[in-house]
């Protein structure tokens, strides 16, 4: 086998989210920034952000009302509701 191959390993890197988030990992880097953690992701926090850059989610939503995303939480709560009378 090839000697000094491998990179160095950092037990005690620190991870740093564009949130602000920070922790402590294991990593071939010193420094590891990211811009989506656990603590500001969408399927964690659950709340729901569109990131429309191109201008297409709002034509959408006009055109689409009843799959518009907002309130859908009520929706089902209301046909939870309907459905165990």
């Amino acid at each position: 086998m090839k000697a000094d191959i491998h990179p160095k390993y950092y037990p005690n890197a620190r991870a740093v989210c564009s949130c602000g988030a920070t922790w402590t990992t294991g990593s071939t880097l010193p420094e590891i920034r990211t811009d989506v953690c656990s603590t500001c992701h969408p399927y964690y926090t659950g709340e729901q952000r569109i990131v429309d850059t191109a201008g297409q989610v709002h034509p959408w939503r006009e055109e689409n009302p009843a799959n518009d995303l907002h309130g859908t939480h009520e929706r089902r709560q209301r046909r939870l509701q309907q459905c165990r009378r």
